[in-house]
C-alpha cells in the first residue's frame, strides 16, 4: 500500500465562468492544464466537517492530477492521479 500525501497548491488561474482550473503552481513551477478529464461536484452529499467540494481530474504536459476545491475554506489541494505519483516530483 502506498501513502499519497496531499499537497496544498494554489490554482494560479481559473476560467471566470466555470471556475475550472487553467494552471497550477507547485513549488515554484507553474504547470498549465491542457485538458479537464472529469469534474465531480459534491454539493449534495459531503462530510459536514469539510463542506461541499468540487473534484477536477486534469491532464498537464507531464502527468494527471486530482485538484480538489473545498468551497467552505476556499482552498485548493492537489494529488497525483497516476500510480505511485511517478511523474510528479515535489
Amino acid at each position: 500500500m502506498i501513502v499519497v500525501q496531499q499537497v496544498q497548491a494554489p490554482v494560479v488561474s481559473c476560467d471566470p465562468f466555470s471556475g475550472s482550473p487553467r494552471s497550477v503552481r507547485i513549488a515554484d513551477e507553474q504547470i498549465p492544464v491542457i485538458a479537464i478529464e472529469r469534474i465531480r461536484e459534491e454539493s449534495a452529499a459531503y462530510p459536514i466537517e469539510t463542506g461541499p467540494r468540487t473534484l477536477f481530474v486534469v491532464r498537464t504536459p507531464r502527468t494527471r492530477l486530482r485538484l480538489t476545491f473545498e468551497h467552505r475554506s476556499r482552498r485548493w489541494s492537489v494529488e497525483p492521479d497516476e500510480p505511485h505519483g511517478a511523474s510528479l516530483a515535489a
